[in-house]
């Protein structure tokens, strides 16, 4: 009964997974304003191939080059950087990300005031304009970062396969609770110790290693099919916590595209954790409803039906190993 709606959720993801797993990422500005009246620029777009996202930030009122833009591609990403001179002062400006209205991605914006304030914001297809204020709150960061943390989970197809199989390995109750509660205990060690730099790993690697671990969920739920138990079915929060404190590094990158303001660390760092949880939740939710609805419909399925969750995981999974390292 639970692989009904599992399998046809499986063939839909698996159809997409390739594209999404973690490719859609934000643009990224920030803007450094010295007392001089200096305002260094670094932008950041995501590429896909070899083209760059058709986006340009625009900043109302007069400002003069002082350096021409220098280009540079890093990873999946072109960072250009120039500087300019302000005529008049940077705050009450307006900011727009021109071309961001006709993407599927956000941009992420982070201004370092000459006084030593911070401000950070959120420009969206939808919303891909803003008036800089005197000042922002903790508030503001909190919900910029609790916005960020439930779009990188949702958009993180590889992660939440990888929450797919726990869930079907744990079967609901208690045991499912104690693997999550588990998983993001872990993920949140290595999440904090990296965003604040007391851990640094290469992200490509970290990428291949979790294609890798869901790989390993996958052989433990065939094996688990076929009667062979491994230590997964019988404890699986041992292997959540393993390979959580592994995701962790990878929401880590995550959290490292988008940068953290200095003067917010803490609600920063906070709330794109619990960013990252609720979108957990929300998967797991959304599963175990549709779980609940395929065991009313009564549906008959084949025999073969409880193979096609871990063999489809493991397909998508391997796919993106063996794509991830061949980017190394």
């Amino acid at each position: 009964m639970r692989s009904r709606l599992i399998q046809a959720f499986l063939l839909l993801a698996g159809l997409g997974a390739p594209a999404f797993a973690h490719e859609i990422r934000p643009a990224y500005l920030e803007l450094r304003e010295a007392r001089t009246g200096g305002l260094d620029v670094l932008w950041k777009t995501p590429m896909v191939g070899e083209l760059r996202l058709a986006l340009a930030p625009v900043l109302s009122g007069r400002s003069e080059e002082l350096a021409p833009m220098a280009t540079r591609r890093t990873g999946s990403a072109a960072i250009q950087t120039w500087r300019l001179r302000l005529v008049e002062p940077l705050r009450g400006r307006s900011l727009r990300i021109d071309g961001l209205e006709a993407t599927l991605t956000d941009a992420l914006v982070r201004i370092e005031f000459a006084d030593g304030t911070a401000w950070v914001a959120r420009l969206t297809p939808q919303a891909p304009q803003v008036t800089l204020p005197e000042r922002q709150s903790g508030g503001s960061v909190a919900a910029t970062y609790l916005e960020l943390g439930v779009e990188h989970i949702l958009t993180g197809v590889d992660h939440l396969l990888f929450v797919l199989a726990l869930i079907i390995i744990a079967r609901g109750g208690w045991k499912l609770v104690k693997t999550v509660t588990t998983f993001t205990i872990a993920h949140s060690v290595t999440l904090t110790a990296a965003a604040l730099g007391f851990v640094h790993v290469p992200q490509r690697p970290v990428e291949a290693v979790v294609a890798l671990s869901i790989v390993f969920v996958a052989t433990e739920i065939l094996h688990g099919r076929q009667g062979r138990k491994g230590i997964t079915a019988g404890t699986p929060w041992i292997v959540a916590l393993t390979f959580g404190l592994l995701h962790g590094l990878g929401f880590a990158g995550g959290l490292s595209e988008a940068g953290v303001p200095q003067d917010h660390i803490p609600q920063a760092l906070l709330f794109f954790s619990v960013g990252v949880e609720a979108g957990h939740f929300m998967f797991i939710g959304a599963v175990l409803s549709l779980i609940a609805l395929a065991r009313r419909a009564m549906l008959p399925v084949p025999r073969w039906a409880p193979l096609v969750p871990p063999y489809a995981i493991g397909s998508v999974a391997m796919f993106w190993v063996i794509q991830r390292v061949a980017a190394f």
